[in-house]
């Protein structure tokens, strides 16, 4: 008998489909966003585009608290009496609390249930992209063991990057110098942005559109083989940027799909509210097609 998993996660994360939360037993819990002195359950109390709208009318980044030790081990302890284990997916425990609280929740039930508390290294897309790995392979595999160990693995396959339009949200995280904030600013930089190891470099900078579009294209063609792939970007409806990669990729990658999302407003809390990226995840190399 297959095992019974659920998944959990935060609601930072996007998916390249949205519809997969409906059909597996994925359980999101909300932020909470505090923008202007106001508090807000992401995407509950407020949807996306509003929370861009006032994040970028406030100019400051929002404070973002994850869910609490409490909430985790709420749900955890409710999660654990239909099923055979649980699999929390967190972003990046060098950005948030979520995966201290997530761990700390767990040690507090007890039972059968196994509950593996999984840093995703990444945010947003990333985190997404693990729980359709989750959801995969509790359809596909045998064990409760196999399905953890398969989430686990996909951690190191996940790679992420944006270019930010402006320095300001960086510079107020800390992930910028003010001296080099400021130089950016005169001149007209904008950051190219990695998540490596769970922590946000600025690995590059460029001046135009045209060269965020070749960036991101070149950072996409490095890739072999891809499982899954989204192009994140600052609005609802698709821009003109993401149609031209779209474009620009379908030439690269002929018969891959690259759908686009609204990154999440926990994303937007660390770049701002103007930024287009894209996040992939590679597959397997056991997976590859050879040959020979």
């Amino acid at each position: 008998m297959m095992p019974r998993i659920q998944i959990v996660t935060d609601s930072g994360a996007r998916f390249s489909n949205p519809r997969l939360v409906r059909h597996f037993p994925v359980t999101i819990l909300p932020n909470v966003i505090e923008i202007a002195g106001k508090r807000y359950l992401e995407d509950i109390d407020i949807d996306t585009e509003r929370a861009f709208e006032l994040i970028a009318a406030q100019g400051r980044p929002p404070i973002v608290a994850p869910p609490s030790e409490a909430d985790y081990a709420d749900l955890f302890a409710r999660l654990s009496q239909v099923c055979d284990a649980i699999i929390s997916v967190h972003p990046s425990r060098e950005l948030t609390d979520s995966w201290k609280n997530g761990r700390l929740a767990a040690q507090q039930v007890s039972g059968r249930c196994e509950i593996a508390v999984v840093d995703s290294q990444s945010l947003c897309a990333g985190q997404g992209m693990l729980i359709r790995v989750a959801a995969r392979a509790a359809r596909e595999e045998e064990t409760a063991e196999d399905v953890i160990q398969a989430v686990r693995q996909a951690v190191n396959r996940i790679y992420s990057v944006y270019c930010v339009d402006t320095v300001d949200f960086l510079r107020d995280n800390g992930f910028i110098q003010p001296s080099h904030a400021v130089l950016a600013a005169h001149l007209g930089i904008k950051p190219f942005i990695s998540l490596e190891d769970g922590k946000i470099i600025v690995i590059e900078k460029v001046q135009s559109r045209a060269e965020v579009i070749e960036r991101l294209v070149e950072f996409l063609v490095e890739f072999t083989e891809l499982e899954d792939a989204v192009v994140l970007q600052d609005q609802k409806h698709i821009t003109e940027e993401t149609r031209l990669m779209q474009d620009r990729l379908a030439l690269e990658f002929p018969g891959q799909h690259f759908p686009f999302t609204m990154y999440s407003a926990t994303m937007a809390a660390f770049l701002g509210v103007h930024a287009t990226g894209v996040a992939v995840l590679e597959k397997a190399v056991d997976e590859f097609d050879y040959d020979f």
